[in-house]
């Protein structure tokens, strides 16, 4: 490593992604922004990840193997404590960074008024059908964590979204907000609920409306964080209710996890997740209307409509 202490530690977390970690790490390498370090924490053993790894013979380029899978959420929180710089930006082995992504947001950070800002930026999600930027809004004053997140103000999804390599804010916020190794999904989403109910935290976008970042979502696929059970993702909302706000929480249930039962073909989730909502939350009319949509309207129809509509939007 060199001696200049970095200004900025990139964590990125990987296990047998060999194909695509050299393509992440040299996006951060890139950035215009000099002073970081790459931190590379390999989530148990991989030797082919390794070696290709020494094979950039990379300076700023750390690798912390561990002897045994942990999940991506330790795996994050064993790269900030490896990290040196005050300022930690997340980035997962499947998703690159335009070159002025770090210098961008460290601009407004410097006029942020907050003791820890989280700094976040608008993405490309890349699929093989269509490039769409997202989000489609950015938060307004005031509003809580999980309803930016979650609640549904319009047809279509993707409206409120913090994308995990968006994220730049404190060493000093990651060590006192850790990421809870025992969810292996949604980890990224409980960090952001939990550390926003903290003073001198909020959530800031970039002044730039341009994407600083491209999510493939195809490859997303197989990472670190492979749960896509629907009853987990009902678990865990019932897990952090007391961290959303009720309609929040009934628009999580009735439009993200009831699209995920879809997808397993789990028709057994209908009633149990409307259950839910009416007794523990607040739903909306659109959340109503997008749930029947979801039960009703054939899947692959839903998604056809939705990239006509979105990508043409972007």
């Amino acid at each position: 490593m060199v001696n200049d202490d970095p200004l900025v530690s990139v964590i990125i977390p990987i296990i047998n992604r060999t194909q695509l970690v050299a393509r992440a790490v040299q996006s951060a390498l890139a950035q215009t922004l000099t002073l970081i370090e790459v931190i590379v924490v390999i989530d148990g053993p991989d030797e082919a990840t390794k070696e290709a790894l020494a094979a950039l013979n990379e300076l700023r380029l750390l690798v912390k193997p561990l002897p045994h899978n942990v999940g991506l959420g330790e795996a994050r929180n064993v790269g900030v404590d490896a990290a040196r710089g005050r300022w930690i930006a997340l980035l997962d082995d499947h998703d690159e960074w335009l070159p002025d992504k770090l210098d961008i947001q460290l601009c407004t950070v410097q006029h942020s008024t907050f003791q820890d800002p989280i700094v976040s930026c608008r993405f490309i999600k890349r699929s093989e059908t269509a490039d769409v930027v997202l989000p489609r809004r950015l938060p307004v004053l005031d509003e809580p964590m999980s309803e930016y997140l979650f609640r549904r103000t319009r047809w279509f999804g993707g409206e409120g979204v913090v994308l995990p390599s968006a994220i730049l804010t404190t060493k000093n916020l990651l060590q006192r907000v850790r990421f809870r190794a025992e969810f292996r999904r949604h980890e990224d989403l409980g960090w952001l609920l939990r550390a926003s109910r903290l003073s001198g935290v909020k959530l800031q976008f970039v002044a730039t409306a341009e994407p600083l970042v491209i999510w493939n979502k195809e490859e997303q696929r197989q990472t670190l964080s492979t749960s896509k059970g629907w009853r987990f993702s009902f678990w865990w909302a019932q897990e952090s209710r007391l961290l959303m706000t009720p309609q929040a929480y009934a628009s999580f249930l009735l439009t993200w996890v009831s699209a995920n039962a879809i997808e397993q073909g789990d028709r057994s989730a209908f009633w149990p997740l409307l259950k839910e909502a009416f007794r523990y939350g607040t739903p909306g009319i659109l959340d109503g209307i997008v749930f029947l949509g979801i039960w009703l309207i054939p899947q692959e129809l839903r998604r056809w409509v939705a990239i006509c509509l979105t990508s043409t939007r972007n």
